[in-house]
């Protein structure tokens, strides 16, 4: 059985690649037209901008946190953020989610591990 992945979206960009990402490689991965289930809840991206201009990261968690709590009532097992930037708000995040997180940077790490990788570069905001 496949997981229920619940993105939690900030930018409509990274949410909309994310979901792209989800379904084709799903599809690629058990053939047809399969893939996870997937749920996606995104404040009004103004709320994430405030936060993020007055430096508050415990109130970008705080967002984050009310999505992680809307998905985990969609019944998602784990979360996805797909926006680098917010990804700095999880210390805020994960000791009170309902849910697991998918973190990009750690696995990206655990890839290049793997693929033998000595120095990385990174783009994002």
């Amino acid at each position: 059985m496949m997981p229920h992945i619940g993105i939690v979206a900030c930018s409509a960009e990274g949410a909309a690649l994310c979901y792209h990402t989800i379904c084709v490689e799903g599809g690629e991965m058990v053939g047809g037209h399969g893939h996870p289930e997937v749920s996606m809840h995104t404040p009004n991206l103004a709320e994430y901008i405030a936060c993020l201009e007055r430096g508050d990261m415990a109130g970008v968690g705080a967002l984050m946190l009310a999505s992680a709590h809307k998905l985990a009532g969609m019944g998602a097992d784990f979360l996805i953020c797909p926006d680098n930037t917010i990804h700095q708000a999880l210390p805020h995040v994960l000791p009170n989610s309902p849910l697991p997180w998918l973190h990009i940077a750690e696995v990206v790490a655990e890839a290049a591990v793997a693929r033998g990788c000595k120095r990385l570069a990174v783009t994002g905001t």
